[in-house]
């Protein structure tokens, strides 16, 4: 296992430790509604589920953890599913890791598919700060046409607390290249 990989699985708890009591004595919520579909936060802890559901309309959860961040205290897929709500697991190592341009396009036309519906998207890592973020600014790039930096300040102005890494930026200027020129190679178009 790589050296920031066992760095972030020993950091885990005592960070999620720190995102809980800032969640408390400062102004930091959990989550934030970004707009009518997209919600980013922090882990969804099982407690939450019914409220997340019943009051946000959430059908679908983006899960930016490895599956060890998430096995103690979140639900599985199974177990979000039998509440009727879709999960998508897109892997991405804590503090270092950036989601592939593969799964930003994944996560995208997972949004836009419960948009479709009327449904809500719950987009998570552990903090909603950086992995989540990153996600969601792929999804407002890619719904809005906007420029990294546009999707990055419009996040910024609802969750202040948001932290997008200069490599993760540079795979919104990538995944921007895309959206922006459908003769860019590897999009598709």
């Amino acid at each position: 296992m790589p050296l920031l990989s066992v760095a972030s699985r020993v950091l885990f708890y005592p960070t999620l430790l720190f995102n809980v009591m800032m969640e408390r004595v400062s102004r930091r919520k959990w989550y934030d509604r970004i707009d009518e579909t997209v919600i980013l936060g922090a882990l969804p802890f099982r407690g939450m589920s019914s409220k997340l559901i019943e009051e946000e309309n959430v059908r679908g959860v983006i899960t930016m953890n490895e599956e060890y961040e998430t096995r103690l205290l979140c639900h599985s897929f199974q177990q979000w599913q039998a509440l009727g709500v879709e999960q998508l697991r897109l892997s991405t190592v804590d503090f270092t890791g950036v989601p592939s341009l593969e799964n930003l396009q994944k996560g995208v036309e997972f949004v836009h598919r419960h948009r479709e519906k009327g449904h809500s998207v719950y987009i998570h890592c552990k903090a909603g700060r950086s992995r989540s973020a990153t996600m969601v600014a792929a999804y407002l790039i890619e719904r809005h046409k906007w420029k990294p930096d546009d999707a990055i300040a419009f996040m910024a102005n609802i969750r202040p607390h948001i932290l997008i890494r200069s490599r993760q930026h540079e795979i919104l200027d990538k995944f921007y290249l895309r959206v922006a020129n459908p003769e860019y190679p590897g999009s598709g178009g």
